[in-house]
């Protein structure tokens, strides 16, 4: 009979090996510009927090609604998600993919399957809920705007 926590680890590692294997329309990852797209199922950036962040929003392949921000210079340094399937967090993150699966591989022996908070010095990333209700924020905490904090992003 398979160890229980074996199992855990096995299926945490899964997860994360999933989430970085899907795919989405995004078109553009933390710490890049925002850049308006032709035929693009964006909506037209608005702005936020007295001028301090631009939001647009997206919706990928998959349904899930992704909300993207920038700071008013155009840098992307988050993004926010809801729907029915993950987006592809490898193509969200970016450079910071690898900083992300580095730190989901520490937590993989946790046994939670449901949700996780990567934090690292570089890149921070909150995901969970169930099958077809995936929720979850992704983040760079060091190029946050004065006045701008992780509650901004949702």
């Amino acid at each position: 009979m398979p160890n229980p926590t074996s199992l855990a680890a096995f299926a945490a590692s899964a997860m994360v090996v999933a989430v970085l294997c899907t795919s989405t329309a995004a078109r553009a990852e933390l710490g890049g510009t925002m850049a308006v797209q032709a035929n693009s199922t964006a909506a037209a950036p608005q702005t936020l927090l007295n001028g301090a962040l631009r939001l647009r929003t997206l919706t990928d392949a998959g349904n899930t609604t992704i909300n993207e921000y920038a700071t008013n210079t155009g840098q992307i340094i988050a993004y926010a998600w809801q729907g029915p399937t993950m987006p592809d967090l490898r193509a969200l993150l970016g450079k910071y993919a690898d900083s992300y699966r580095t730190g989901a591989a520490a937590l993989a022996s946790n046994g939670n399957l449901h949700a996780s908070r990567v934090v690292r010095p570089d890149v921070i990333v909150e995901s969970g809920g169930p099958m077809r209700g995936y929720a979850g924020r992704a983040w760079l905490p060091a190029a946050l705007p004065s006045g701008v904090t992780a509650d901004d992003f949702h």
